[in-house]
């Protein structure tokens, strides 16, 4: 499906019908890496919703643009257009960085929050720096330097050595994610506040999942995220690294459905009328 949402033809997956959850890919990923997400919990009785941010995917890919203040305005209008008043919203890796986003800037859209493989703080000074140097490389025709440096680093070794089938397939999404999506949020990642010093304003129920082999959020890392949240839990995935979705996906199903479930017993999901509630 697609509609075009401030003035960009967005694509989007919407399956299932009952309390909406809203689902935002990571980089340089798009909407597929939620094929096992979108199943599970549209069978379990929710509306799922999973776009291509601008620049990924079949998203429409403009040249400039890129922010995670736009990135959270797409996605409340698209919510706004689907008639969806809140959802739980999930966000993985770059995703839970604009769920961060969303918590400041349109709280009242999120009837809960899951961080998935992600991280509350900023850049800092040299991380900056290798984000904008990639991104000037990229928009000068080396691409392919953000498959090499992200592509093996996703997954656990056992996921390298076990499942290479899904070793390609993320490889295939990535190489056909757009030059201007690739540069712009790297520098859209590079420019993000720092949020672990306010997560105690977010009082939202929140869940934040990370994964035993992930080499780009550490695990140990989960346990004061979460803490810092006011009304929070957390799972750890067995066996898997930053694409622990795909790596061990009944596991994260299984987490996520629980915080879901937990999350339509105490809120409305069902206001379809599109307000922003």
């Amino acid at each position: 499906m697609h509609t075009t949402i401030n003035n960009l033809r967005i694509a989007y997956t919407d399956e299932g019908s009952g309390p909406a959850v809203v689902l935002i890919h990571g980089f340089p990923l798009s909407r597929a890496m939620w094929q096992p997400q979108v199943a599970a919990l549209s069978a379990a009785g929710f509306r799922v919703v999973a776009p291509d941010l601008r620049g990924f995917g079949d998203s429409e890919a403009p040249r400039e643009g890129y922010s995670m203040d736009q990135f959270a305005d797409d996605i409340v209008a698209l919510m706004n257009h689907l008639g969806i008043g809140r959802a739980v919203v999930g966000g993985m890796s770059m995703g839970g960085y604009i769920l961060l986003n969303l918590l400041k800037r349109h709280p009242r859209k999120v009837a809960g929050a899951a961080f998935l493989l992600t991280r509350c703080n900023a850049d800092d000074a040299a991380g900056k720096t290798r984000r904008a140097e990639l991104a000037a490389k990229v928009r000068a025709g080396e691409r392919a330097l953000v498959e090499k440096a992200f592509a093996d680093i996703l997954f656990a070794p056992r996921t390298l050595k076990e499942q290479p089938q899904i070793v390609d397939t993320v490889r295939s999404w990535i190489q056909k994610t757009s030059i201007a999506g690739l540069a712009g949020s790297l520098e859209a990642m590079a420019q993000r506040p720092d949020y672990c010093a306010r997560l105690g304003e977010f009082d939202h129920p929140a869940l934040v999942m990370g994964a035993d082999d992930d080499q780009i959020v550490p695990p140990e890392t989960i346990g004061p995220f979460a803490t810092a949240l006011p009304n929070s839990t957390s799972c750890v995935i067995p066996g898997a690294g930053h694409m622990a979705n795909l790596e061990q996906p009944q596991s994260v199903n299984a987490c996520l459905l629980k915080f879901v479930r937990l999350c339509s017993q105490r809120f409305d999901l069902r206001d379809n009328n599109g307000r922003d509630v």
